[in-house]
């Protein structure tokens, strides 16, 4: 298995699942599980790393995507923003800053705007196309977004 995102990708060796104190024998796709990893410490893996098959998903840190920015009566935010924005975007189960850029001819995003942008991640993520995160700001969410292209 692999271990992906955040850091550099660990290769591993499932050795023991458990659901509820309580071993098995194989857990399926969402539930929440223990994962026994063989040569790996507690603190070897974080919150929003991903375990998967070796090479079914991959780190990235560049994408585009289309966003739609909540207004204020929605609860996000009350001002518009502008090129060199850096919010965080959590993603699956992990938030990480990413610099934003705007589309050519775009000077700003009004709250209630939907728009295509690129973000550039501070740290690589698994990350898919169709994959849907949200953009948060001082613990609030103010976005929500589907990224349509993987750059790197």
């Amino acid at each position: 298995m692999d271990v992906i995102g955040l850091k550099p990708t660990q290769k591993t060796v499932v050795t023991g699942i458990e659901m509820f104190n309580k071993l098995l024998d194989e857990g399926q796709a969402g539930d929440n599980v223990g994962v026994l990893l063989r040569g790996l410490k507690k603190e070897d893996v974080e919150r929003g790393q991903v375990l998967a098959k070796p090479g079914s998903v991959n780190p990235h840190t560049e994408f585009d995507a289309e966003v739609y920015v909540l207004s204020k009566e929605e609860g996000g935010r009350h001002t518009p923003f502008f090129k060199g924005y850096k919010p965080q975007f959590y993603i699956r189960t992990t938030d990480v800053t990413g610099d934003v850029t705007l589309p050519t001819g775009t000077e700003m995003v009004m709250p209630g705007d939907t728009v295509n942008l690129s973000v550039k991640l501070i740290a690589p993520v698994a990350l898919e196309e169709k994959q849907r995160f949200a953009i948060r700001e001082g613990g609030k969410t103010v976005g929500a977004g589907v990224v349509t292209k993987i750059i790197k």
